[in-house]
């Protein structure tokens, strides 16, 4: 029986929409009875973002029926990294990664969890493509060349990712990844950066969890505010992983014998 959820949160240089989205996580209704997990991972922010994430845990943390745990890294090594550490502290029934902006809505939390509480799947993705009706997901006002061109990257490995894993997703690095923690039981990551979002997806597949896509709200930012993706450094880790984890064997560890590493 699903009674919990665990909401994986990483932050980094958020301080501008950290506060806002942690008190929305907080305040959001869950379908049903389900009781709620916070995770943070704080990657020892520049702009006083830990500052802002420790103040709201002490105020909250033990003054409401939301269960609210903290990791302070004490380098960032990517949101990867910090993702892997909270799977490792989740309790929850249900996984659901939750980024530290506001590019999306905590409003769509019951259309990505119901499909799992009813039984009908294991694994769901909130996709970005079914709600805009297309790939032009990006629109930055101050940059329109580099929406395009973020836009045309994503559609090309989308599609990559698809033939080569034969499915048939629109939106395979969307943010909004929710599934049963017992999908990944004993499924050892090692991706730190953006990269984890294809490991994590491609890893699930080869188990044979295929993803439901359902179409949730998007709102996308630019680079001037805070988006993190390295136009120069990380297409060439999404091409390494998306062939590394096609042909690598993927299987489960058992518990007792797992050691988890965060190097």
């Amino acid at each position: 029986m699903i009674s919990k959820v665990s909401l994986i949160i990483p932050i980094f240089n958020e301080g501008d929409t950290a506060l806002a989205l942690l008190k929305s996580v907080m305040a959001q209704p869950l379908p049903g009875d389900l009781q709620k997990e916070m995770i943070i991972i704080e990657s020892n922010s520049t702009d006083g973002t830990r500052e802002l994430v420790q103040k709201f845990v002490q105020e909250n943390a033990g003054n409401s029926p939301v269960k609210i745990e903290l990791i302070l890294e004490e380098t960032p090594r990517g949101k990867g990294h910090a993702v892997r550490q909270g799977i490792q502290k989740a309790t929850g029934d249900i996984i659901l990664i939750q980024d530290g902006d506001l590019e999306y809505s905590v409003t769509d939390y019951p259309l990505l969890l119901q499909p799992l509480i009813d039984g009908h799947v294991d694994f769901v993705l909130g996709s970005r493509h079914l709600s805009a009706g297309g790939w032009k997901i990006r629109k930055f006002e101050q940059s329109p060349m580099t929406a395009f061109y973020m836009n045309l990257g994503g559609m090309f490995f989308h599609t990559l990712f698809n033939i080569l894993y034969q499915v048939k997703l629109t939106d395979p690095t969307t943010m909004y990844k929710v599934f049963l923690k017992k999908c990944i039981d004993g499924v050892a990551f090692e991706s730190n950066r953006f990269d984890f979002d294809f490991e994590l997806v491609a890893k699930l597949i080869r188990l044979g969890y295929i993803p439901l896509e359902v179409p949730i709200s998007y709102s996308s930012r630019g680079f001037e505010k805070g988006k993190k993706v390295r136009a120069f450094r990380d297409p060439f880790m999404f091409l390494w992983v998306i062939f590394k984890f096609r042909i690598k064997r993927i299987q489960r560890i058992p518990r007792k014998a797992m050691t988890y590493s965060l190097n």
